[in-house]
């Protein structure tokens, strides 16, 4: 089981809402950089254990959202009754991650299945989202189900290809952290 102290939760956290503010939309960066918010909910379920960090991290992703188009711009193209399907899709990130928490072993195979935990997760979240918005945005007059399985194969690998960027990053430092954590642990052996 992967378990972070305390202190580390509150910072992994920080880092979490930052990422989200810096890559969401064009709110602080002129740089068009890989919307990281798929990423950002699959490692608070990876990394976080208070469950209200879910809710929490929601709320930032839906007041920057309406922030960007404005209070009074409800009908902006992806403000929908649709918009709510981000709800279960942004759910079945964090709950992958915290699956793959439970599933987690120090070994190099635990990668297969945080690889396997993304991806499944990222197709469910995938399926809400963009199924969501095909279905009940009123933007499409006829959807089908063919027309839906060419969405997800237009938008899934995009933004898979997003979600494992970030979360290779993370994997590195992660990684990174624990080699520096059991080199000071052998050094104060040897002292």
């Amino acid at each position: 089981m992967l378990a972070l102290s305390k202190r580390s939760q509150v910072a992994v956290g920080i880092v979490l809402v930052l990422m989200m503010a810096i890559t969401r939309g064009s709110h602080f960066s002129t740089v068009n950089l890989l919307g990281a918010s798929w990423a950002v909910f699959f490692l608070a379920g990876v990394l976080l254990r208070p469950r209200w960090a879910f809710p929490l991290l929601f709320l930032q992703a839906v007041f920057m959202d309406v922030m960007t188009v404005g209070w009074d711009s409800a009908g902006h193209h992806c403000m929908t009754v649709a918009y709510w399907a981000l709800l279960p899709g942004y759910a079945s990130l964090w709950l992958g991650g915290r699956l793959y928490a439970d599933w987690h072993r120090e070994h190099p195979a635990s990668l297969l299945v945080l690889t396997a935990s993304m991806a499944v997760s990222a197709l469910v979240c995938q399926i809400f989202s963009s199924g969501g918005f095909y279905w009940f945005s009123g933007r499409y007059p006829d959807p089908t189900v063919i027309g839906t399985i060419e969405r997800l194969a237009i938008y899934y690998p995009k933004s898979l290809g997003a979600l494992a960027f970030y979360v290779a990053i993370a994997v590195v430092l992660y990684v990174g952290w624990q080699l520096l954590a059991r080199q000071r642990v052998a050094e104060g052996r040897e002292a």
